[in-house]
């Protein structure tokens, strides 16, 4: 009698394995994603407008605040800065002849502290003085990202002798770049 022999039977017997496919490999694919963070602008705002009061004829100076102002920048740097300047014109009354105007080498501006702020950086005032040249009055250095700061300025109006009674008019121009 002839035993009967599989082919299975004389793999195995043969030790040779069954044969199997190849696991199947995982497939993939890459997808590369952007976007765009935008940069804003670099603003200061200051008050419209301010009245300092009234003093004596024969006073030799007036004071007073004329904050807040603040810097805002949108501008989202890394290691950024800025500097904030402000000029005065000459103040004026009636015609603006000589004893009607107050000229600006006589108009000091102290900046003062900062008040407060958000963000990132050091923010240092300026040492501000007689604005009629652009004053450094204050600064931003070490920005990161996007940060504001506020400070409350006073003005000095110098007096001089001669000068007629009447409602002087200024313009105070703050800066920032």
């Amino acid at each position: 009698m002839r035993k009967k022999f599989t082919m299975a039977a004389v793999a195995a017997g043969l030790g040779l394995a069954a044969a199997t496919a190849p696991p199947a490999t995982a497939a993939s694919d890459e997808t590369i994603v952007t976007f765009t963070i935008e940069s804003g602008d670099l603003t200061i705002d200051a008050p419209d407008a301010v009245d300092l009061g009234s003093v004596p004829s024969d006073a030799t100076s007036i004071s007073g605040p004329i904050g807040p102002v603040t810097v805002t920048d949108k501008r989202g740097v890394l290691n950024g800065s800025w500097t904030a300047t402000a000029i005065s014109t000459d103040f004026t009354t009636g015609a603006a002849t000589p004893p009607e105007t107050i000229p600006n080498i006589n108009v000091t501006y102290t900046p003062g502290p900062e008040d407060s702020h958000t963000g990132t950086g050091t923010f240092t005032p300026g040492p501000g003085g007689i604005i009629n040249v652009p004053r450094v009055v204050f600064t931003g250095t070490d920005l990161v990202g996007d940060n504001s700061v506020t400070w409350k300025p006073s003005l000095t109006i110098t007096i001089p002798a001669g000068k007629v009674a009447g409602v002087y008019t200024g313009t105070v121009t703050h800066s920032v770049g």
